[in-house]
């Protein structure tokens, strides 16, 4: 039997008042909290909002992200802090504690101590390889896949000595960064982000990079891999730019989830103060290089991407001793990690595609609620997981992995590559089977639409209706 404790409550850098609510972009929270960063459902707000539909207004559709304050705490708010709570364990407060009263540890201090599951420790023992079960690893862990594998993997390269980073920053800034995904969207959650971690973690360990890349460079790259989706409302940039929505009109309809994910890592960076030991140019550094790899992985500038590295290539003019160049590759490996699912066995790429075809055809379904124009794949009735499936790696992912493997021709590449081409041909064999389901299921579809399932609240992916 696990026992937990409730871990006193701690002042900050800078102490606030325990009810001054603070503000970071939309969402509200509490400036007091707990040790680690676990909250207390009594002192902090919800982090972050559902995007809902103002039907006061008959011909517009606008949408908001609502910062509200929970005066208790519901279903889902106890979920989250139910995993969080288990992470504080006895052993692990004996641990803070020491560190905290400044005595000094006989044993090196890893918060993945001996009162995490055995199974989950086995599994970070081969965390580079790439039928890594992230979905596996993510229920060993209780739900906390993203914390426990990223601070596995900036220990293994003794990353958090190096930089000097502060454990209790530390652990608190994984924390805010986990409860800031939208895990009630299907695919853009923090199992995702996980993966992708885990993804970007095999790629540094590739050759070409491994020999070439700095402490700097891997911490900034773990870092982007875990934040890159950070805050992600479960609905594409377009949705947001025909509803008009707030951060539409903040980035100039640019990048929007892009930059989003970005300024919200930078204001976790801040809140916690993760960095603030080092020199403010550094800092600032640190912030815009991590803002420069986010933004690579927009999805419509794949293109110009693309061609640089190709280009690249064709003239062999990169050069890894170079920080620019260095920074590039940074960029494409980060892009390669986000979009790696096809890339996967099939027993986790299928499941990855099931996901993420679910949050487009929810999409779908509040784009056809509010009689807006169903955006491209997002339509359950004249798609299904295969023809998405196949479009997406004949257009997107086959040219981008075939310069991955021209850039690193390593075992790993050629496995990369064989795994999407023998997916590819799995989804071709079960188009006919999906066809027949869609038209089976569709009448039904249409009948839970039209009697009025879905609230007036458009939800997070598979939010509560």
């Amino acid at each position: 039997m696990e026992v937990c404790y409730q871990l006193p409550v701690l002042p900050l850098d800078r102490p606030v008042p325990k009810h001054v609510l603070s503000r970071r972009g939309a969402i509200s929270f509490s400036s007091s909290s707990s040790l680690f960063g676990a909250p207390d459902p009594r002192q902090l707000s919800q982090r972050r909002g559902a995007i809902s539909y103002d039907s006061s207004d008959q011909t517009a559709l606008y949408i908001r992200m609502l910062a509200r304050l929970s005066c208790g705490s519901s279903p889902a708010d106890s979920g989250t802090e139910k995993r969080v709570h288990r992470l504080l364990s006895f052993q692990r407060y004996l641990h803070s504690s020491r560190l905290l009263r400044g005595i000094p540890q006989q044993i090196p201090l890893h918060i993945l101590d001996e009162d995490y599951s055995g199974q989950a420790r086995c599994m970070l023992e081969k965390v580079g390889n790439w039928n890594f079960d992230i979905f596996l690893f993510d229920k060993l862990t209780n739900g906390n896949s993203l914390i426990t594998l990223t601070l596995h993997l900036l220990n293994q390269y003794g990353l958090v000595d190096l930089f000097q980073l502060d454990m209790v920053k530390l652990w608190r800034f994984l924390v805010l960064v986990q409860e800031d995904y939208h895990n009630d969207n299907p695919y853009h959650n923090s199992v995702h982000a996980a993966d992708v971690t885990q993804a970007m973690y095999c790629y540094l360990q590739e050759p070409m990079l491994s020999k070439s890349l700095t402490s700097y460079d891997i911490l900034l790259g773990l870092l982007a891999a875990a934040t890159h989706d950070l805050d992600h409302p479960g609905v594409n940039q377009p949705f947001l730019i025909k509803t008009d929505h707030y951060l539409a009109t903040l980035y100039r309809n640019t990048s929007v989830l892009e930059n989003h994910h970005w300024k919200s890592a930078v204001g976790l960076l801040r809140e916690t103060g993760l960095f603030s030991h080092l020199p403010p140019e550094d800092s600032m550094n640190m912030e815009r290089e991590l803002g420069s790899l986010i933004l690579a992985t927009d999805i419509s500038r794949q293109n110009d991407y693309l061609s640089r590295f190709r280009t690249h290539l064709d003239q062999e003019s990169l050069c890894l001793s170079n920080a620019s160049h260095r920074h590039f590759v940074l960029q494409m490996a980060l892009k390669c990690a986000d979009i790696c699912n096809p890339c996967r066995p099939w027993e986790l790429s299928k499941q990855w595609s099931e996901k993420v075809t679910e949050e487009f055809f929810e999409q779908g379904d509040i784009e056809k609620k509010h009689k807006l124009q169903v955006s491209p794949l997002c339509d359950r009735e004249t798609n299904t997981v295969g023809n998405i499936q196949i479009g997406f790696m004949t257009y997107v992912a086959e040219p981008l992995f075939g310069e991955w493997a021209r850039f690193s021709d390593t075992r790993l590449s050629q496995t990369m590559l064989g795994h999407m081409g023998l997916n590819k041909a799995s989804w071709g064999g079960l188009q006919p089977e999906q066809a027949a389901v869609s038209e089976e299921t569709e009448p039904s579809a249409a009948g839970a639409d039209a009697g009025g399932s879905r609230s007036k609240e458009i939800p997070q992916g598979s939010g509560e209706s």
